[in-house]
């Protein structure tokens, strides 16, 4: 049985930060109409548009490739230059993934 001071004192607090996605993103194509979509695809499920019911194809994997801090994919409105390496990044990073400097607020 905890003692009366065990019960009185607070727990600790959990300093766990939550987990990078390490699922790879796919872009998948309707053949017949060309409607893409693009999403964490399970290699074993196939996927179905919900429009017209046909099977979608995978077009292709989404830069960047798991682990990584980005949530956005590598296309031209996404990206920004590292100030410090010039190399390119995705827009809602803070430290540049190539040189690992911080970069400077989006806008200054």
């Amino acid at each position: 049985m905890p003692s009366r001071l065990a019960r009185a004192l607070p727990r600790p607090l959990s300093a766990k930060v939550p987990a990078v996605s390490n699922n790879v993103r796919y872009r998948l194509r309707n053949p017949s109409s060309g409607r893409e979509i693009i999403l964490e695809a399970d290699p074993d499920e196939i996927y179905v548009d919900r429009e017209t019911g046909e099977h979608m194809e995978v077009v292709g994997k989404i830069l960047p490739l798991p682990p990584s801090q980005s949530n956005l994919p590598w296309a031209v409105e996404n990206l920004r230059h590292c100030p410090w390496c010039e190399q390119p990044a995705q827009r809602d990073l803070n430290d540049c993934p190539t040189c690992g400097r911080r970069m400077d607020p989006l806008g200054a």
